[in-house]
């Protein structure tokens, strides 16, 4: 695994929902079963624990530094870690040997330690560059370049598809004029110029749905995850179960669509869990969280 810091600093996030994770996934010892976005590894010990020596987690991530830290604390089953986007589970399977699995764990969310890294570009409350990339060493456009290469129109499109950005046009014409006289890269600047043509509505940012569109846009997030909900019911046995943590409506929708296709899946959850008082005052970053789980019925011909 390329470009793992040597001594990467203890992990800050705190996993998000981890009793109902245990709850729904519901994992046993001796089985096998995957995190798809394991990011710094608290749902992956807690899983890890319950596998015992005898089980097998497949550990995905797609940011090398997240791999490093998990790889720290997850133990004491049997861990097979690879650096992958979460839409190539298959791929891991048929490269591992595994043909199906007892149980998939995604969450969606990002990371507290990736979005406390300046350097990564998702926080509006540092200054750093206008990165993205959840993969730091991949070959794509990051967040800056969009805001180059854009048209004011593709601009508000993903700013209105992505983020549900009411001022979307107010925000992209803003962006285009702004470029003209110097370019857009650093976060605080970019939240700055946000803030100054979106009036604030109540304790959100007025740069948060701003942040989120263009995050989702860098990483194809929604097109990975609907190739993720597609390939799923190869990926798990008769009776597996499949638990997907979401953050916002976009993502929730997709998975609820997809649990509720033909008699494929049996839906646990028939209402998204979300966090308790308790949890978010713990863990603010948890507030928007939202689980659905479901087992499958029939595995894909």
């Amino acid at each position: 695994m390329a470009h793992e810091p040597a001594h990467p600093a203890p992990a800050r996030h705190v996993p998000v929902l981890l009793s109902a994770v245990l709850e729904y996934l519901a994992p046993q010892p001796g089985q096998t079963l995957a995190d798809v976005t394991v990011g710094a590894g608290g749902h992956a010990q807690a899983i890890a624990q319950r596998l015992g020596a005898s089980g097998t987690l497949l550990a995905l991530d797609q940011d090398p530094t997240m791999l490093a830290l998990a790889q720290q604390r997850v133990y004491p089953c049997r861990v097979v870690w690879c650096r992958a986007k979460f839409d190539a589970l298959p791929a891991v399977l048929a490269e591992q040997g595994i043909s199906a699995l007892d149980g998939v764990l995604a969450d969606l969310g990002i990371s507290s330690d990736q979005l406390d890294d300046p350097q990564r570009g998702f926080s509006f409350l540092h200054e750093g560059p206008l990165d993205m990339r959840l993969d730091p060493t991949a070959n794509i456009p990051t967040a800056a370049d969009l805001l180059a290469r854009l048209s004011e129109r593709e601009l508000a499109d993903i700013l209105w598809r992505y983020g549900e950005e009411r001022y979307s046009r107010r925000i992209a014409r803003r962006i285009v004029q702004t470029r003209q006289r110097q370019p857009i890269r650093s976060t605080t600047q970019l939240a700055q110029l946000v803030r100054s043509c979106v009036p604030r509505s109540g304790r959100i940012d007025p740069a948060t749905r701003t942040f989120q569109a263009l995050r989702i846009a860098v990483n194809d997030e929604l097109g990975t995850l609907q190739h993720f909900l597609q390939a799923l019911p190869q990926c798990l046995r008769v009776g597996g179960r499949a638990v997907i943590i979401s953050f916002h409506s976009l993502e929730d929708r997709l998975v609820k669509q997809a649990f509720r296709q033909g008699d494929r899946w049996l839906v646990l959850t028939k209402k998204p869990v979300r966090p308790d008082a308790a949890e978010i005052r713990a863990n603010p970053r948890a507030r928007s969280a939202r689980l659905r789980a479901a087992q499958l019925l029939a595995r894909a011909s």
